[in-house]
């Protein structure tokens, strides 16, 4: 089997090549350049290095939200185009799954946490049992504190991760009721290779759709279109 991943959702911008069992290329950058500028150029090299004839690949994985609008349509965009071009199937991989799935057997209770602004976060809450991943809070969009307040009922120790820790971390310390931890940086970011080897079970599994199906789940409406009905309520 061999997926190619992508992820997109935040300033990260990662590609990975998955082959059966071995993670065969990674291109990871996380610096201040847009999407459209990284992510095709990054698929190019990985293809040119591993030798690697799309034509070859099972399925393209691809983060699939939530995060930003802009780089989640650059993402989608670019993998529906390949799929499209290569007649492909695609494998939406929820991007806070992807964070979480990331800390593979960990014995803590695991939240990611992106950062969505004015307080607010995108993340959800797991753990493992064995190998078995277990949603407890499924992804989603909301306040911190109140996020924390949730946290603070399971009296477990908790992992955090994603780039909301150093935006939100002294309010979290604040409190917390429960031991924590943050993870270090291999870590706690996103990772194209995670998006493949998450695609890659999920295809066996038959989560597949066409190219033409797939969009990103951005869980709240943009800036803009709250701005749009902001206006156009105030206007009534």
């Amino acid at each position: 089997m061999k997926i190619l991943g992508i992820e997109s959702s935040s300033l990260v911008a990662s590609v990975a090549i998955l082959t059966d069992d071995v993670i065969t290329a990674e291109y990871t950058v996380n610096f201040k350049k847009t999407h459209s500028q990284t992510l095709l150029p990054m698929i190019d090299e990985v293809v040119r290095m591993t030798e690697t004839n799309l034509e070859e690949i099972d399925a393209i994985a691809v983060s699939g939200g939530p995060g930003s609008f802009t780089g989640l349509r650059i993402g989608s965009a670019t993998a529906k185009g390949l799929g499209l071009a290569l007649e492909k199937p695609l494998i939406h991989v929820p991007t806070i799954e992807a964070m979480a799935y990331g800390c593979f057997r960990s014995n803590d209770m695991i939240c990611p946490i992106m950062d969505a602004r004015r307080n607010q976060v995108y993340t959800g809450i797991y753990w493992f049992e064995g190998e078995t991943m277990k949603e407890v809070l499924k992804p989603c969009a909301m306040d911190l504190c109140d996020l924390i307040k949730e946290i603070n009922k399971y009296q477990r120790e908790v992992l955090f991760l994603g780039d909301g820790i150093p935006v939100y971390r002294e309010k979290m310390i604040q409190i917390l009721e429960v031991p924590y931890h943050f993870a270090p940086s291999f870590m706690n970011r996103q990772r194209g290779a995670v998006v493949a080897e998450l695609g890659a079970k999920y295809y066996v599994e038959g989560r597949i759709e066409h190219a033409r199906e797939h969009l990103p789940d951005y869980l709240r409406k943009s800036q803009a279109e709250r701005e749009r009905e902001a206006k156009l309520h105030a206007s009534t």
